[in-house]
């Protein structure tokens, strides 16, 4: 978190305890590792990614991981039926 802090990305979701199978095939058992699983998802302009990238490869480096960038786009709701 302080990675994306330094690159003034601040909006991001953190979810815990993530099992899966990536590309490679290989999957992850949570109770044999001695570190918390995490899948962060973070937003930030297209200007600031080179900054994001710079300062999240390090620690990708010392702890692994992956990192993925893609372009999104964001709807909001105009009126949420829901709450009628």
């Amino acid at each position: 978190m302080e990675s994306l802090d330094k690159s003034d990305v601040h909006g991001h979701i953190v979810i815990r305890n993530v099992a899966g199978k990536g590309l490679r095939g290989t999957a992850e058992d949570l109770d044999m590792t001695m570190l918390d699983n995490v899948y962060i998802i973070a937003f930030c302009m297209p200007e600031q990614l080179k900054s994001a990238v710079e300062n999240i490869r390090p620690v990708l480096n010392k702890f692994g991981g992956t990192c993925y960038v893609s372009d999104v786009m964001e709807i909001r709701s105009l009126k949420c039926v829901a709450s009628l």
